[in-house]
């Protein structure tokens, strides 16, 4: 504070004092929180320059902030893409990929039957409504894939890593040939996987979409979503689309976000080996109908997949294959928690019939493979038998065992 503003109003150095501080060329050695709106120069020359481009600085936190570039370029760089952009949720992330891939009314989306429902939903609901045709089918059978994509010339494939909720992993080479071959654009969701496990730019995606509420942050204090392309030239149309549509992200979300990110290959690692001895145990269980988690024998898996890991999440459904039994089961837990999300360090389960695909008809979820017994596990960083105990005695209440 100058001598003059030292004997301005008391009103006026409760506004100013302690602000606009020059860091003197010191680095911090973590991301700060740069909780600003705005940005300020010494001119209004340098102030123009920046809003044109002729010069690198930040004006509004709608337009972009110092802490957020950090999360970015933190994914970029996991990713291994050449630009990316973060938005206030996963959706956000997804929606702003899709847009950049210019879809205007009469273009052709093909999409894998096994995607979140909230991007089934985000396809039909949203884009459907400006005249955009989305096409499902499944995507382990390559040659319809082929012939959908070469019959119908869509703009866009989409894609999960890993699928949300019977653990399906994508075979994202080919399919990123079928989209190159037929000049579409592939994007594909790696929440499930993480840069971790999978990178899908190395395979064959144009764009990587995350969740980052899952995964990256991993600690359920945040909500975040991130695209990765590996086009730099994708730049201004995903920035246009945070500035215009204002899904922006938080600087507080992605300094949490950043801080989870830096344990991520430690987290994963972990719940990973405690999904696939999940597995294995619940596969003998006589309570336990049908297991879904990745087969390490397939080619996929040791293609795509960070060797030996294959998946954090383990669905199983019950031999009383009911949604009464369900409850009844996830009512039973004492330690894995009833959540929505997924990816955090500690255990939950979900119920994908009333949860992530509830919006589907109940004809359709049969079709989908996803019964009113189906449970979603997302496995923590927990001692696994402490895990298994629990989730062995709430079987036992569901199916009424003594």
């Amino acid at each position: 504070m100058t001598d003059k503003e030292n004997e301005s109003h008391i009103n006026t150095q409760l506004v100013h004092a302690g602000e606009r501080q020059s860091l003197n060329q010191v680095t911090p050695v973590a991301t700060p929180i740069y909780s600003t709106a705005t940005f300020t120069y010494e001119s209004m020359e340098e102030i123009d320059q920046v809003f044109s481009g002729e010069k690198a600085g930040y004006i509004y936190t709608r337009y972009g902030n110092p802490t957020i570039a950090g999360l970015e370029e933190a994914v970029r760089t996991i990713e291994g893409g050449a630009t990316a952009c973060a938005y206030a949720t996963g959706m956000a992330a997804l929606h702003a990929a899709l847009l950049a891939c210019d879809l205007k009314p009469g273009s052709v989306v093909v999409a894998s039957q096994d995607l979140y429902g909230a991007t089934t939903a985000l396809l039909n609901n949203i884009f459907g409504a400006f005249g955009v045709k989305t096409i499902f089918l499944d995507f382990s059978n390559l040659e319809l894939l082929k012939r959908t994509v070469k019959e119908n010339r869509p703009q866009v494939l989409v894609a999960e890593t890993i699928s949300n909720p019977l653990l399906k992993i994508c075979d994202i080479e080919a399919c990123g040939e079928i989209a190159s071959e037929y000049s579409a654009r592939l994007v594909v969701d790696n929440t499930f996987a993480s840069p971790y496990l999978c990178q899908p730019l190395k395979h064959g995606a144009d764009l990587v979409v995350h969740s980052a509420t899952k995964y990256l942050s991993g600690h359920a204090d945040a909500m975040g979503g991130v695209v990765v392309s590996r086009d730099e030239m994708d730049k201004g149309a995903l920035v246009s689309v945070m500035k215009l549509a204002g899904g922006v992200l938080g600087v507080w979300e992605a300094h949490e976000i950043m801080r989870g990110i830096k344990t991520l290959g430690l987290r994963i690692e972990r719940q990973c080996s405690n999904a696939q001895r999940l597995a294995a145990a619940l596969s003998k269980h006589e309570l336990v109908g049908r297991v879904y988690y990745p087969d390490a024998a397939t080619d996929n898996a040791a293609r795509l997949l960070r060797q030996p890991f294959l998946c954090a999440l383990v669905s199983i459904e019950l031999t009383e294959n009911t949604r009464a039994a369900a409850f009844s089961f996830m009512d039973s837990l004492k330690l894995c928690v009833r959540s929505t999300s997924l990816g955090d360090v500690f255990t939950s389960v979900l119920h994908p019939a009333t949860a992530s695909h509830r919006d589907l008809l109940p004809a359709r979820r049969r079709e989908l493979g996803i019964a009113d017994g189906l449970i979603r596990i997302s496995v923590g960083i927990e001692d696994v038998a402490d895990v298994l105990a629990d989730i062995e005695q709430a079987l036992k209440v569901a199916h009424k065992v003594e």
